[in-house]
């Protein structure tokens, strides 16, 4: 499951672009708002939440995993 982007809170710094290891945020353009391209490809690392300065970003984690998340 991708991450969640608040769009009111977001102010299209680009750091979750650049944090993700996965390119999950793959085709944003510098200066706009990030667009979750491939959800799938999502490890659920959690950095692209801790980084982001405006904590507009969440993550659904799949059932089958929160409790190893937890």
């Amino acid at each position: 499951m991708p991450p969640v982007i608040d769009y009111k809170k977001c102010n299209a710094c680009g750091i979750c672009v650049d944090m993700c290891a996965q390119d999950v945020f793959f085709g944003s353009k510098d200066g706009e708002k990030p667009v979750v391209s491939y959800p799938e490809v999502c490890w659920h690392c959690n950095a692209c939440v801790t980084d982001c300065p405006e904590k507009a970003i969440s993550l659904r984690i799949p059932l089958t995993q929160l409790v190893i998340y937890k």
